[in-house]
């Protein structure tokens, strides 16, 4: 903490003394841009930059917000792919770009590192209904730009929180929906006060028992925010947060349970003692995660202007499960006793070495740190200068609560005990150059070292012990060419690097990747019509790609796979065909192989050659048919189609997702009674309207074969919107 926190004030300082260096050559600001936009200059690009990339407002998510997770609704953006445990959208959420899963997409909240330190992930169930406080996303494919945070190794999610409104308002949304589902949330802001004060806050509850047996899903969530708006200064002070309990699903079935009863859940079953098929009502997993961030934002001038956020985060919290002594396996050969640091026993002259438990698995771990911002504009150049540094420390342990023949030493028992601290420091430099009026050039340089220490053991590794230091150096250059305001062609050139993960060290000696990317891309914009076209080449070197195995947490594992690469075309539009009617497409196209992969059978390597890359399929397709019926009455119509996808490295014919297409609708209309109430808002949104039965993930079990993740049929969820 101490060396952090001399780290900290050592940036603030250089910030500062920069800035008032430079404060002398102080110009009119009447073109400067708006104080709540700063904090989102490091992380975001415009048509200006050689990224390819999505916007989504509030706006666009406003129809479909009725209780699934942020994840689900950026579902149609291109070559996106999501899942659900279970079945609906609701408890645990994934989202993959370009085939890469939610440890590759970098994701940042107020330009605050989001994905855990640890494990990479993103976990949007630790906050539920977060989508009702965002204000924009930006999804930037491949690379992208220098940010905060583990290296995008397949995307940048950059999201932007509430803005402060210069009205007062309140906001009462309920819905309902298939499978028990409902969301209840309340917001309000009070407007500027002052013209210089305002608050706004929200809270949250949401429910679901999910399409999957017990899947169930209790969530809870907050968001208070309260600012200060000065003529060229902003100051932000958030805290918002999440409790979620959801019981487990991340199990899957296998193909012959899935033709008898595609709903079937095998977590928490057990035998009682007269033989009958029981299930463990408190197989659950239960987590607090609380986010606090301090947000300042200056405007110098009309050129210089800089942000700085102080955050922090604490996580709290565990998955409890219940384990059959007859189920219970060591490869090295030990008994249940020894791996849980219990003592046998005599009864009735047999020695006790094992018995049926209920644990805890715990995290406890804090996420702290600042990132900072300098920004400079002028006819010329547009440059953004940043540097962040974050410290996690977490703590992991597991406890034995009971169990049917044993003798505790102490009421919550520990069976192991361990520890991580993480420091991850960063500085980049970025600018457009203005060459000519049709030619702008771009280049960003990053620095990261990363330091990454564990003490203690590991349910999965008795004694996992880990000291890393990585320092990277990420340069990423481009231009873009605009032969008229209709017309504009871009490339780049981008390196990322990034190191494994925890579980990444926990099964093996993994090396850390590196990626170079490389992007050309078109794009058209009329009034009438939008075209973006883009050409991707990502090739990497010891790409640790998904196995289509998981460990005995659920959590997915990985490998080095030496070479591979990723080829495709991305193509996105957006057609005004009447003033009602408009259409919104998108498709993806790719190849995704590894070179040479090496597999262990038995312990001797086996080179297959080359093999498709997990979980990344050839095609994803997306479209939006959109009818305003009255100005306040719209219906769209959403499809998705996702390709063929391998579950393992191997081309496998038994390891293969078949490809889906589902298609979903949706209603709004909103209306204003002019009176107390200012607009109802009524939502209907119907999930898979052609009932189709499909597979969005799974993965594969070494001896048992493929486990896979079934999607809900046909179900729906309404809503009503009060606004005040």
């Amino acid at each position: 903490m101490k060396h952090l926190s001399v780290a900290v004030i050592a940036v603030a300082l250089t910030l500062s003394s920069t800035v008032t260096a430079q404060n002398a050559q102080e110009q009119d600001t009447t073109k400067a841009e708006k104080l709540n936009q700063i904090v989102l200059k490091a992380t975001r690009v415009t048509t200006e930059n050689p990224v390819t990339f999505s916007n989504v407002t509030a706006e666009d998510l406003k129809s479909r917000n009725l209780g699934q997770d942020l994840p689900i609704l950026l579902n149609y953006l291109p070559n996106v792919v999501t899942t659900s445990d279970a079945g609906a959208g609701i408890g645990y959420t994934g989202i993959r770009v370009r085939g890469s899963d939610a440890t590759r997409v970098n994701v940042t909240l107020n330009g605050v590192p989001y994905n855990d330190a640890e494990s990479q992930g993103t976990f949007w169930v630790n906050l539920p209904d977060f989508s009702s406080s965002v204000e924009s996303v930006q999804l930037q494919r491949g690379v992208g730009t220098s940010t905060n945070g583990s290296g995008a190794f397949g995307a940048s999610l950059n999201i932007k929180t509430t803005d402060y409104s210069d009205e007062a308002e309140v906001k009462v949304a309920n819905s309902i929906g298939s499978f028990n589902s409902r969301k209840h949330n309340i917001q309000f802001t009070t407007g500027l006060l002052d013209d210089r004060w305002e608050f706004n806050g929200r809270a949250s509850q949401i429910y679901s028992d999910g399409y999957i047996d017990r899947a169930d899903s209790d969530l809870k969530s907050y968001y208070v925010s309260g600012s200060y708006v000065g003529d060229k200064t902003l100051v932000k002070a958030i805290i918002f947060g999440g409790q979620e309990r959801t019981y487990q699903a991340y199990y899957g079935i296998d193909p012959v349970t899935l033709e008898t009863d595609r709903t079937f859940n095998s977590a928490g079953l057990y035998i009682d003692e007269n033989g009958n098929t029981q299930f463990y009502d408190a197989q659950v997993d239960n987590y607090n995660q609380d986010h606090y961030q301090l947000l300042l934002s200056h405007r110098f001038n009309n050129n210089w202007s800089a942000s700085a956020t102080l955050h922090y985060t604490k996580g709290r919290g565990y998955f409890q499960e219940y384990q059959e002594s007859d189920f219970f396996f060591d490869a090295a050969g030990r008994t249940q006793f020894d791996v849980y640091g219990l003592d046998a026993f005599q009864a009735n002259g047999m020695t006790v070495t094992s018995s049926d438990l209920e644990t805890r698995r715990w995290l406890d771990n804090e996420f702290y740190g600042v990132v900072t911002n300098l920004n400079y504009k002028n006819d010329w150049i547009d440059a953004s200068f940043g540097a962040g540094i974050n410290q996690y420390d977490g703590e992991h342990y597991g406890e034995i609560i009971a169990g049917s023949f044993i003798q505790l030493n102490e009421p919550l028992q520990r069976f192991y005990t361990g520890n991580s601290v993480k420091n991850d420091f960063n500085a980049f430099a970025k600018a457009n150059f203005k060459i000519s009026s049709e030619l702008t050039a771009f280049i960003d340089l990053q620095q990261r070292r990363v330091d990454y220490n564990t003490t203690g053991s590991d349910f999965a590794v008795d004694q996992f012990l880990t000291d890393e230091r990585y320092d990277f150096f990420n340069p990423k250059a481009g231009a873009v060419y605009r032969f008229n305001p209709s017309n504009q062609l871009y490339g780049s050139v981008a390196r990322a690097q990034r190191e494994p993960s925890r579980a990444d060290f926990q099964n093996g000696s993994p090396e850390a990747e590196d990626l170079i990317d490389y992007e050309l891309g078109y794009r058209f914009a009329k009034p009438s019509m939008n075209v973006n076209v883009n050409l991707y080449y990502m090739d990497y070197k010891d790409q640790l790609v998904l196995t289509g195995e998981i460990d005995n947490q659920g959590v997915p594992l990985r490998a080095n796979s030496g070479n591979s690469y990723r080829l495709g075309l991305e193509i996105d539009a957006r057609f005004r065909i009447t003033d009602k009617l408009f259409l919104q497409p998108n498709f993806a196209i790719s190849q995704n192989r590894n070179q040479d992969f090496i597999i262990d059978d038995n312990g001797t390597p086996n080179n297959l050659g080359d093999t498709e890359i997990a979980y990344s399929p050839s095609v994803v397709a997306g479209n939006a048919i959109t009818y305003s019926i009255r100005d306040n009455f719209e219906v769209s119509l959403l499809s998705k189609y996702v390709g063929e996808q391998q579950l393992d490295n191997t081309d496998s014919d038994t390891a293969r997702l078949d490809s889906y297409f589902v298609n979903d609708f949706n209603a709004q209309y909103i209306w204003k009674p002019n009176n107390l109430v200012k607009e109802v808002t009524l939502s209907l949104l119907v999930n898979n309207i052609l009932d189709e039965e499909y597979i969005s993930n799974g993965y594969v079990f070494p001896g048992f074969g493929s486990f896979l993740f079934p999607q809900a049929g046909i179900n729906f969820l309404t809503g009503v919107t009060l606004t005040f």
